[in-house]
């Protein structure tokens, strides 16, 4: 079951930027020579990317962005244009040029290469599950069999539960329940009209440390995955330098520090190691 996509909202911080490269061949050649740039990021996810009001969206991955774009302006000041940039539309907004570069908890898969030229990844982190808390019939993946199970749009999760191998991992019959995005798989959860939430824990920490007592991790991960920074496809430049940025940010105890500030009061094991970079083709 799908339903349409749902169209991105903006919004400028500061004075608007032009959105995608324009008249320049690269990301970094439009920041270094217009202080401008645009920005994709989740805004519906708790200590990753969440708005609230008229403020800028807050989180790991909106962090990760600034730094990454201070390094590459070379400490000049640069304008940020937010854009929210939902699962579904990411690949959209790279290629039509609305976004230069997206940080919103996104997997390099086979499936986005083609289509993305990933830089990083920043971070690997595991795919895990979220239930009710007091739903006792779930401690395992393997309890997911037969069960409802989040399909939020534009994203790959559901699949590695339910496809078998390449693209899957546990090749599980389940029901999948259709979503416009992971805080509407949480609704869904809470209302009883899903049995599990399945993607990276640290979404699914955020969502659960927002309500507390409601829900409960299962600890039992399914993959590792590479979250890294989409960029349009070709731009190598941009992604190598992106990879630089990435390797200073492990280097100066940034990323640990930025894990700690949103994700320190979880008990999850964080990542700790720069990740080996995926490449710039």
């Amino acid at each position: 079951m799908r339903r349409a996509a749902l169209a991105g909202a903006a919004v400028t911080v500061g004075l608007a930027a032009c959105g995608g490269g324009g008249s320049y061949a690269t990301v970094v050649d439009k920041i270094r020579n217009t202080g401008t740039v645009v920005v994709g990021t989740k805004w519906d996810q708790p200590s990753l990317g969440l708005k609230l009001g008229d403020g800028e969206p807050q989180g790991f991955d909106t962090d990760v962005a600034r730094y990454l774009v201070n390094h590459l302006a070379h400490g000049a000041k640069v304008r940020i244009t937010w854009r929210e940039s939902p699962s579904s539309t990411r690949e959209a907004l790279l290629q039509n040029g609305t976004v230069d570069m997206i940080v919103a908890s996104y997997s390099i898969t086979r499936a986005r290469k083609p289509k993305v030229t990933f830089g990083g990844p920043y971070a690997i982190v595991p795919q895990d599950t979220m239930v009710r808390a007091d739903d006792t019939a779930i401690r395992r993946t393997s309890d997911l069999r037969g069960k409802r199970i989040c399909l939020a749009q534009g994203s790959n999760s559901y699949r590695r539960i339910v496809d078998p191998p390449p693209d899957g991992k546990l090749d599980l019959p389940a029901h999948l329940v259709d979503a416009a995005n992971y805080s509407d798989c949480v609704r869904k959860l809470a209302a009883n009209q899903l049995d599990a939430v399945s993607t990276e824990n640290l979404i699914l920490a955020g969502f659960a440390e927002q309500d507390p007592g409601r829900f409960r991790l299962l600890n039992d991960p399914i993959t590792n995955e590479k979250w890294a920074v989409g960029l349009k496809k070709g731009d190598t430049e941009t992604c190598e330098a992106v990879n630089q940025a990435i390797a200073d940010m492990w280097r100066t105890g940034t990323t640990t520090r930025l894990l700690r500030k949103w994700f320190g009061r979880t008990d999850l094991m964080l990542p700790s190691a720069l990740p080996r970079p995926e490449g710039c083709p």
